[in-house]
């Protein structure tokens, strides 16, 4: 009975053991296979940490472009404020139609620019040439008269772009008038007088005045008249000067080009504003370096 207590000892020691050994392997595997889910989520934590250190050099590459644009709209805006304010855009032509059909007015509704070159060699001293500045395509040809006459003294302006070979304009020199004065007319044989551009008598600058005709008003002081249609202002002697419309908008700016100018053969560059006329401000700015040319020349004989 003894013999038969002890074996039954023995074999419940034998079971517990193995039931220990049982759970510890148990235990064992359950960690084994939690490791691999754990040497995951570390290979993830890595991962978009990885990513997460990319995103301060594109911050940087985005603060580099802003800054530039900015200086660069700086420097823009400086220039605009040095050449009398940026362009605007004309919205209310006071004359219809305009001088040329196919070419006064850009039908894309952008600015352009002209590159106006006073010839050389001329006959009249009052013969330009006016170029595209995009294409050096020829755009306009202005041709003066030979006698400064009543009557004879006109500068007349053709269209050339694009395969147009039509007269558009014609300035027409008013040799009695107070003040500096052109008439402008439509080109053709029945012209019809559009307006005039003259010089401001009375003015703590020089200004010229575009003034349309039928709108009324009398007298030469400017007084009396209509309001002008368009102003011309600025620096005539370096012959860099604004043209604005009623409103004040800039409809037009005129540079000079180059540093070394004669009288006998000026270089401008001419941006005309979106809806402007290109017709009526490349006659202005016709008109006005042939005054101050002939001021020059008075000046130079006195």
């Amino acid at each position: 009975m003894v013999l038969n207590s002890s074996r039954s000892g023995v074999s419940l020691v034998c079971c517990s053991a193995a039931a220990i050994l049982l759970s510890s392997m148990s235990t064992t595997n359950a960690f084994s296979l939690a490791l691999p889910s754990t040497t995951t989520t570390t290979t993830t934590t890595t991962s978009s940490i990885r990513i997460s250190t990319r995103t301060p050099s594109s911050s940087r590459t985005s603060t580099s472009t802003s800054t530039a644009t900015s200086l660069n709209n700086f420097f823009t805006d400086i220039g605009d404020m040095i050449t009398g304010g940026p362009l605007g855009e004309e919205t209310n032509l006071p004359y219809s139609p305009p001088f040329c059909d196919a070419n006064s007015i850009c039908a894309e509704g952008l600015p352009r620019t002209y590159a106006v070159k006073e010839r050389a060699l001329s006959f009249t001293g009052e013969d330009f040439d006016v170029y595209c500045t995009g294409t050096n395509e020829p755009f306009v040809s202005v041709r003066g008269a030979m006698l400064h006459l009543p009557g004879k003294d006109k500068m007349r302006l053709k269209s050339v772009h694009q395969g147009c070979d039509e007269e558009v304009v014609v300035l027409d020199r008013v040799l009695m008038a107070v003040t500096p004065t052109y008439d402008i007319f439509r080109g053709g044989m029945m012209a019809e007088k559009v307006g005039w551009i003259e010089k401001k008598v009375v003015s703590m600058t020089d200004t010229f005045d575009v003034y349309m005709e039928g709108k009324g008003g009398f007298g030469v002081t400017g007084l009396f008249k209509p309001p002008p249609a368009y102003q011309i202002t600025g620096d005539f002697i370096d012959r860099n000067f604004v043209m604005k419309n009623a409103v004040g908008q800039v409809v037009a700016k005129v540079a000079m080009d180059g540093l070394i100018q004669f009288d006998q053969f000026n270089h401008y560059q001419v941006q005309v504003a979106p809806g402007m006329d290109a017709m009526m401000v490349l006659a202005c700015t016709c008109a006005i370096d042939e005054e101050f040319d002939e001021e020059h020349a008075a000046k130079k004989r006195g």
